[in-house]
């Protein structure tokens, strides 16, 4: 029987934490629940880290942006904000910290229990091929400084491999297949997150911007209002 995927769930409405909790472990899932952002950053040292985080944003000690934060500084594993507040300002704020899905109070926790597991599969159930260091590949091309091979799922600046995420490599390759073409924010969630993807197309903005953070020198234009273009200079 495989280990199912541990959920970190972190609410102060302790009724719904526990409905919650008792939802995401029908569907199959293993969940840690917290009450306050405080027993969250005791456990971010630990060695037993968690495939999916969601969290509340309105918490009364440490609230889930500053939790976001946090969690972002160690890692890339996926987050789900939920909030009383359906604004705009705290789904932007969410995905531009870098949270993958946003849910607003009140909804049903079926839909949190679908949000989870999509997101999950999305994450962990693709199989990435990792070469052997010496292993070369016949695949190189340069777009600016970048050297990047498809079949061995590297990025080279130089000799030098950048760290990426399977999100953030998949995005790369997509631009490289549309090399010089403007592709708008639609096309791209549906092309990287799937055509189930429930969620703003903020997400795409966000995965740009740590790709930018991470390769600075990538000629990845901004088409306002419309999306982005890879271009080879």
């Amino acid at each position: 029987m495989e280990t199912p995927y541990l959920v970190y769930l972190v609410d102060d409405e302790t009724n719904l934490l526990e409905l919650l909790q008792s939802y995401l472990e029908s569907a199959g899932l293993q969940v840690r629940a917290f009450s306050n952002g405080t027993e969250v950053v005791s456990v971010l040292e630990g060695e037993q880290q968690p495939h999916l985080w969601i969290l509340d944003i309105m918490m009364p000690d440490i609230d889930g942006y500053e939790l976001l934060r946090l969690i972002r500084q160690k890692s890339d594993v996926p987050i789900i904000f939920i909030s009383a507040r359906d604004q705009d300002v705290d789904k932007i704020i969410g995905l531009e910290l870098g949270s993958d899905d946003y849910l607003a109070k009140p909804f049903l926790p079926r839909e949190l229990v679908i949000r989870a597991k999509k997101l999950l599969q999305r994450t962990y159930e693709k199989a990435v091929h990792v070469p052997a260091p010496s292993q070369t590949f016949q695949d190189w091309v340069q777009i600016g400084p970048y050297l990047i091979s498809e079949k061995g799922r590297q990025v080279k600046e130089g000799e030098e491999l950048i760290d990426l995420t399977t999100k953030e490599f998949e995005l790369i390759i997509y631009f490289l297949h549309n090399l010089g073409l403007a592709l708008n924010r639609e096309q791209i969630l549906t092309s990287i997150w799937g055509d189930d993807y429930i969620g703003s197309d903020r997400a795409v903005d966000d995965l740009v911007k740590r790709i930018r953070k991470k390769m600075s020198k990538f000629p990845l234009e901004t088409v306002y209002g419309f999306g982005y273009r890879l271009t080879r200079a």
